[in-house]
């Protein structure tokens, strides 16, 4: 009966660390996509911040952190515009999947296309975080005296220290020569750099030791819980062990059945 109490009381001890350690996180953000995720993760690890990810029934992934930095979490994101807004481009709202498809569908992923492929050439070059090309393509009637001309717009993120800016007129020659009817001075290019944001600065005062261990301050509490509850699975462990030792010692030992034939008859 004691055995048993003893495995009880670990059985316990272990279930109560369990729901300890899963309480203390909680969910950040949920239903992101790998990329997002990813992003996510690196910048709350690059800032000291614990952080797990798990993946949903829908292949979605959630983040959690620790409750007591959720937010100093949602700060550090909010810096850094994570996770980034989803919107809906011209090729996800023609996506073409109808039996018939009309001419201004036809029209739309041609420029959606034309788009596109000058976008990841442009995102090619060195120093370039994203591009984005807008291309407008006019309907010229054929009974029109005068056509409109066609025209492209460039949007570019760059890192500040790479010298795009001198390759401004290599790339609007790029894009006017990759869409039929597109002259030179119809294409408009604006250039933004990116400059990396301030990482929030951690000082030692931020952290404290707990057996030994660096961690935050404010987990240093539950750390210690842990460690304990840990520490008391250990002992109640080990003296299970000990007490089944103990009893298998004092057991009276059973004589072999060579040894009971030589044993006297009562």
């Amino acid at each position: 009966m004691r055995i048993y109490r003893t495995f009880g009381a670990a059985r316990l001890l272990a279930f109560g660390l369990c729901l300890l350690l899963a309480a203390c996180k909680v969910e950040l953000h949920s239903g992101l996509d790998q990329r997002d995720a990813n992003e996510i993760m690196a910048i709350l690890l690059k800032n000291g911040i614990s952080a797990s990810r798990s993946i949903a029934k829908d292949k979605t992934l959630t983040v959690v952190v620790e409750e007591e930095r959720f937010a100093e979490a949602v700060d550090i994101l909010q810096a850094h515009s994570l996770p980034r807004e989803k919107f809906n481009d011209l090729c996800s709202v023609f996506t073409g999947e109808g039996m018939i498809s009309s001419p201004i569908e036809d029209r739309a992923r041609l420029i959606c296309a034309l788009s596109q492929e000058l976008s990841r050439t442009i995102s090619e070059i060195d120093g370039v975080m994203s591009a984005r090309v807008h291309v407008v393509l006019p309907e010229n009637d054929l009974g029109r005296s005068k056509a409109k001309p066609s025209s492209a717009s460039v949007f570019i993120r760059h890192h500040e220290d790479a010298p795009i800016d001198k390759l401004s007129p290599q790339i609007k020659m790029l894009v006017a020569n990759g869409i039929e009817g597109l002259v030179y001075d119809k294409v408009s290019i604006a250039m933004v750099p990116v400059i990396s944001p301030v990482e929030i600065a951690t000082s030692s005062n931020d952290y404290t030791t707990v057996a030994g261990l660096w961690v935050h301050t404010t987990s240093a509490l539950r750390a210690r819980f842990t460690i304990y509850l840990l520490v008391a699975l250990l002992l109640a462990a080990l003296g299970a062990n000990g007490y089944l030792y103990w009893q298998w010692r004092l057991r009276p030992s059973r004589p072999t059945p060579s040894a009971a034939k030589h044993l006297p008859a009562e």
